[in-house]
């Protein structure tokens, strides 16, 4: 049987190298599950990620390109953005897609809790299913420059399996979304 409360993993020492006020670098000296000992150094994020995904009653979705600095290349995506670790996410939800599109939404859905890239960072996602979307303003932050496109859902899937959209938590929504839209 498997203990999966076991943490093979001993921590020696830990330090903090950077932070901004959205990350935190920490560099752990450690003694690997076989005994040998080496560094890991992890990433601990300040937010939340929170994506969601807007249905319009005929079916279709709203998705945000922009120019990810760390890729050095154009993004599509699903609404996203950051809630701080000791906010609602439902509460955050709304406020990006508030922020990124302009909707408002009548029926929000949980569809997907994940972790982006565990093996160097604790950053925990979340992924909504907004629907009986209502038009408004959007208010971008300083760091944005957003476009937004109206596709039918499954050219959003469709753009997610042939890697036209390779954000980990847009491909993950998605593809769950479908999944459970399709079971309706």
């Amino acid at each position: 049987m498997i203990d999966e409360q076991h943490n093979p993993w001993t921590t020696l020492s830990s330090e903090e190298v950077y932070q901004n006020p959205w990350i935190k670098v920490r560099e752990d000296q450690v003694l690997n599950p076989k005994g040998g000992k080496g560094i890991y150094g992890v990433v601990s994020m300040k937010n939340k990620a929170i994506g969601i995904i807007p249905i319009d009653d005929e079916g279709y979705t709203y998705l945000v390109g922009q120019y990810r600095y760390p890729l050095q290349e154009y993004s599509w995506e699903i609404p996203m953005g950051g809630g701080l670790i000791e906010n609602d996410i439902l509460e955050s939800a709304k406020r990006e897609l508030q922020e990124e599109t302009g909707f408002t939404a009548a029926k929000w859905t949980n569809i997907c809790r994940l972790h982006t890239s565990n093996s160097v960072t604790d950053e925990e996602g979340f992924v909504f299913l907004a629907q009986e979307l209502k038009a408004g303003q959007t208010a971008f932050e300083e760091t944005e420059e957003i476009h937004i496109k109206r596709v039918p859902f499954e050219e959003a899937v469709r753009m997610a399996m042939n890697n036209e959209i390779t954000d980990a938590i847009s491909v993950a929504g998605i593809l769950k979304a479908a999944l459970l839209l399709q079971n309706k």
